[in-house]
């Protein structure tokens, strides 16, 4: 991995007001996430994960601190599309046909049409939806329509891809399938990806680098630099090396519940 900063906090902050008074969501979060990392984020509900990713994303503004994304704000990285961003729901549109969802970003970035049909039959088989491109949303389960999600934020190729527990929904054949072949990907690509997960097992398998937070406000209390190869099998779940890594990720998640 490279040393390049590609998304970079420094004391971030993120605080709420609300009817019942100010909830904070993230508090001096102090973090880098090197070009081609690919980091999990991890924790509690409400430990402010998504939050942290939604900001990346300017989809929030946080309240304190710095957050630079390539070396610009992240309103300007939106505006560049520098990132792909799959949401927790699918988020389908349901006039369009999947193949039609999926183009979606490839019409709007001028994508040329033959280009856009062969990158939709890659990622319609990379997502185990072959043969469903002309079906509607409604014509699919909760997590099909999560997979097609999934290959509309793959289908332009950014340089960031941010995902908020997409497999959070799909059984856990499809999920390990999904995980294998997103590890496929990212070592074809050189993506750098921003991963949240409540799963210790998905954390540690995908990851060069798990980021665990504590209860709300979010705070990091351990940054994992994964020892394991860019080569990993399903079998390495059994090793004692990825094993050990797990222990570490329970134990910060505990440990972030004693500040409470």
């Amino acid at each position: 991995m490279t040393s390049t900063a590609v998304i970079s906090a420094k004391g971030l902050d993120l605080t709420f007001q609300t009817n019942d008074g100010p909830v904070h969501a993230l508090k001096g979060v102090d973090l880098d996430i090197g070009k081609g990392d690919f980091v999990s984020f991890i924790g509690p509900s409400g430990c402010g994960k998504t939050t942290f990713l939604r900001c990346i994303a300017a989809l929030e503004e946080p309240t304190g601190g710095t957050l630079s994304v390539n070396g610009m704000t992240p309103e300007e990285a939106r505006k560049a599309r520098a990132y792909g961003y799959v949401f927790q729901a699918a988020g389908l549109y349901p006039w369009r046909t999947i193949a039609g969802n999926i183009k979606l970003p490839l019409e709007i970035m001028g994508f040329p049409k033959a280009e856009q049909n062969a990158r939709v039959e890659k990622v319609l088989e990379l997502v185990d939806l072959a043969g469903f491109g002309g079906k509607f949303p409604w014509q699919l389960s909760g997590g099909m329509q999560q997979r097609a999600s999934i290959a509309r934020a793959l289908s332009f190729d950014a340089d960031i891809l941010l995902m908020d527990e997409p497999f959070g929904a799909l059984d856990e054949i499809v999920r390990d399938h999904l995980n294998e072949e997103l590890l496929k990907l990212w070592a074809r690509t050189g993506k750098t990806i921003g991963f949240v997960t409540h799963s210790i097992p998905e954390a540690v398998y995908l990851s060069t680098k798990i980021v665990v937070m504590s209860p709300r406000p979010g705070r990091i209390t351990d940054v994992i630099d994964s020892p394991l190869p860019k080569e990993r099998p399903l079998d390495i779940r059994d090793t004692p090396e990825f094993l050990e890594i797990a222990h570490r990720v329970r134990e910060g998640l505990r440990a972030g519940h004693a500040y409470d």
